[in-house]
């Protein structure tokens, strides 16, 4: 019995999958380059961010997503660098997606960046050999056989715009909308809108609230998350996001700023409550973030100038 409501779950999560094809990350708000490219470089750190994910848990072949960003600024030419690599589970298909960001900034006053930014990388899908399906497939070619696997190439484009409180992005990805024609996959152009601000509260910034919005679409279906962090002293967070028509999701994490104030280690978790028909089969999703930032500052040379008058 639970085999075939397994099976059916993953039935309707994969017309989901034919809609929404990118990475879903509740923690999306310490996540913005993977999806948009003008964000590679805009810290102005080298930073490195992971991103476990363990969807749906309560039954088997329930998604499982790992995301990787490195990006690094190049402060001569005003621009930056970026590398995404995103590896999904779900079922039978595995997903590999890697993404190499360029993004170029423009100072907009005295402390405002607008970005513009493009990548380029490979999409593959592959589907396991263990699936056997009930009726005679054999003759129906629109039906992938199992261990086939296929890549394509992948583009994508953004603008983003950063200031000390705001900061806002619009961009697309699969702008080819690549077919994977040996698994029978056609990707999907995905468009999204995010912002965010930071408002410190009392004047200091030793408390501070952080509202942000994501939206995502494929142009025939939408979905919106909302959230809201609580930053105390720069150190702790704690806060909630809630995903239309999916989860509504507490979240806690702490940052730690090191001595010299150059560098930073981030940690945060979230617990997806499922709020759709499959909370009926799920125990909730979970997810850890892990974030570290540097800045390589160059040492102050003292130099010694001789004046003849003290030789």
């Amino acid at each position: 019995m639970r085999g075939i409501i397994t099976a059916g779950i993953l039935a309707l999560v994969g017309s989901i999958a034919c809609a929404q094809q990118d990475p879903q990350y509740t923690q999306y708000m310490f996540d913005r380059m993977s999806v948009n490219p003008a964000v590679a470089g805009s810290t102005g750190n080298i930073c490195a961010t992971a991103l476990l994910r363990q969807q749906w848990t309560g039954f088997d072949g329930a998604p499982k997503t790992g995301l990787i960003n490195l990006q690094a600024p190049i402060t001569k030419i005003n621009s930056g660098l970026g590398l995404t690599a995103y590896f999904d589970k779900l079922g039978q298909e595995k997903s590999t997606i890697v993404r190499l960001h360029y993004a170029y900034h423009l100072k907009v006053g005295s402390q405002s960046t607008l970005s513009a930014g493009v990548y380029a990388g490979l999409s593959g899908r592959a589907l396991e050999g263990r699936w056997v399906a009930i009726d005679d497939v054999a003759s129906d070619n629109a039906i992938p056989g199992a261990g086939r696997s296929a890549n394509g190439f992948d583009l994508g484009a953004g603008l983003y715009f950063k200031s000390p409180q705001l900061w806002l992005g619009i961009s697309s990805t699969q702008l080819p909308e690549t077919e994977l024609k040996d698994v029978s996959i056609q990707n999907k152009r995905h468009y999204y809108v995010q912002a965010g601000y930071d408002w410190a509260i009392g004047g200091d910034r030793k408390y501070i609230l952080q509202p942000s919005a994501l939206l995502k679409s494929d142009a025939n279906s939408t979905q919106v998350d909302l959230s809201a962090l609580f930053l105390y002293d720069e150190m702790l967070w704690i806060g909630a996001s809630y995903r239309t028509e999916d989860a509504i999701a507490p979240m806690i994490g702490y940052q730690h700023k090191f001595p010299k104030g150059d560098s930073m280690v981030r940690i945060g978790y979230s617990y997806d409550v499922t709020t759709s028909e499959l909370k009926n089969y799920s125990s909730g999703s979970h997810e850890v973030m892990l974030s570290y930032c540097f800045k390589i500052v160059k040492p102050v040379v003292n130099e010694i100038y001789r004046h003849p008058r003290f030789l």
